[in-house]
């Protein structure tokens, strides 16, 4: 089990480094230059409008992966901030889970029962 969850948690290092690594402005440059270098020395003779149209299709794929991660770590960063905000602003509110995306799964997984044991007790109370 513990062999089990040193992997998790490497993984979870693994796959959130990535995850910001991708939506790195540097990264799209340089994936932008890796698509004009193969455009560049491609060769266009032997190629027929399918095969063209495929390569472009492809191209933009590739491009559109990098934008799209981009916005959504945007997107995520702002809803975090608005959450955070709110979490702050209510004084019944526990504030350690503030920061609940940098926690690993297990930890969110754990957090998710407290809140579910919390507002069972709460149901349990109003009847």
């Amino acid at each position: 089990m513990e062999i089990y969850k040193s992997i998790e948690s490497l993984f979870e290092r693994i796959s959130n480094n990535i995850f910001r690594l991708l939506g790195n402005s540097l990264v799209f440059l340089l994936a932008v230059a890796l698509t004009v270098f193969w455009f560049c020395v491609h060769d266009w003779s032997r190629m027929t409008i399918t095969d063209t149209i495929r390569d472009l299709i492809v191209a933009i794929t590739f491009l559109s992966f990098f934008i799209i991660q981009r916005t959504f770590i945007h997107f995520s960063q702002a809803l975090h901030l608005k959450l955070n905000e709110l979490i702050m602003a209510h004084e019944n509110a526990r504030n350690h889970i503030i920061k609940a995306e940098e926690k690993t799964g297990e930890e969110i997984a754990e957090m998710g029962k407290d809140h579910e044991r919390l507002a069972s007790e709460d149901e349990s109370e109003n009847l």
